[in-house]
């Protein structure tokens, strides 16, 4: 995605060298020596490059009238400029659908930072550019950071790799025993999880069991596919840049691990904590290849699940000692949510 510096609308000069991708200047201008890629605005709403071709239109849309004139030239120029009115996403929404595999490129006018996310991943696919006053400091730093995510996330496609000490290994349930009565936390995420993914729970960082989403329809409740049942407030959840966390300290807005049974996680984003008193189960488990045993405290209830090495998901009122299931099994301890080399505890 482009960052654009808008030199055209009056707001003051730009004397030095600026990190922008394009500068757009009025028609007329001269251009500054430290400009690489100008683009002329017209007062007749044309874009012209530096050799004065037409590249493009600016088009309000703040109305139906200008959404429709913006349609109309969807396949016919390089750059489509859009100016949004009170209503901006739902008019960007429109011109980035109709605008898809067209090759013109959207570039929306930004005003301020609170709109900057929304153009950047409007339809999950976004404007190709966004065009930025030139002198306010805090709209550009917050555009170069959105600007970034969005790259990393078309990069690797929103996954994260597991390190490369650990890996998700079937591990065989030793014990099965009642967990007493205590704080159990649902992560309610952002996004809706597949059939076989989960989230990374256990009672030592090191030993983490695939907990699965709450997916699956009964006849008594509908799915939550938004939902993970992950346990007792004390527990670590691993989270997307590989560290974990305890459940308790978790809150709205931190992104975390999702996992699958193939190992392939992506991140995904928190949108509230339900904690409520639930009585527990603790299943307590072996990987007999590296002699680590972990544990997780579970909520007794029939939609929670774990998943198997044959693709099962059984519920953890119904598992018993002997029981294969899939688990994140690291090397390493941690201290704070990091990987250390060796410490004598968990802390």
């Amino acid at each position: 995605m482009e960052l654009w510096l808008d030199a055209a609308s009056g707001n003051g000069a730009i004397l030095q060298p600026h990190p922008a991708d394009r500068v757009l200047l009025a028609a007329g201008d001269g251009v500054p020596d430290w400009i690489d890629s100008a683009l002329f605005a017209c007062e007749d709403g044309r874009i012209l490059d530096s050799a004065t071709n037409p590249v493009g239109v600016h088009v309000d849309i703040s109305d139906a009238e200008g959404q429709d004139a913006a349609k109309s030239m969807i396949g016919l120029v390089s750059w489509l400029v859009l100016t949004t009115g009170d209503w901006q996403m739902i008019p960007l929404e429109n011109i980035v659908a109709a605008a898809q595999g067209s090759g013109t490129h959207l570039v929306a006018r930004i005003d301020s930072s609170d709109t900057i996310r929304g153009a950047a991943f409007a339809l999950e696919t976004g404007v190709d550019g966004l065009l930025l006053p030139a002198n306010d400091a805090e709209i550009w730093a917050d555009a170069q950071m959105i600007a970034t995510e969005r790259l990393a996330i078309r990069s690797d496609g929103d996954e994260i790799a597991i390190e490369e000490e650990s890996e998700i290994v079937p591990v065989e349930v030793i014990a099965v025993e009642d967990g007493g009565f205590g704080d159990r936390v649902c992560i309610d995420l952002t996004s809706i999880l597949e059939v076989g993914e989960g989230l990374l729970i256990g009672s030592s960082a090191n030993a983490l069991a695939l907990v699965h989403g709450e997916t699956l329809a009964s006849e008594f409740v509908p799915p939550r596919p938004f939902r993970v049942n992950a346990g007792a407030v004390h527990a670590y959840v691993m989270m997307a840049d590989g560290t974990t966390r305890y459940l308790n300290e978790l809150a709205a807005g931190d992104s975390v691990a999702v996992c699958n049974p193939d190992g392939i996680v992506r991140s995904a984003i928190i949108g509230r904590m339900k904690i409520e008193s639930r009585p527990f189960l603790v299943m307590r488990f072996s990987h007999s290849e590296s002699g680590t045993t972990g544990q997780t405290f579970l909520q007794q209830a029939e939609t929670v699940r774990f998943i198997s090495p044959i693709g099962e998901m059984p519920s953890v009122t119904s598992i018993t000692v002997g029981d294969l299931l899939l688990a994140r099994i690291g090397a390493s301890a941690r201290h704070i949510g990091q990987t250390v080399l060796s410490v004598a505890e968990e802390h």
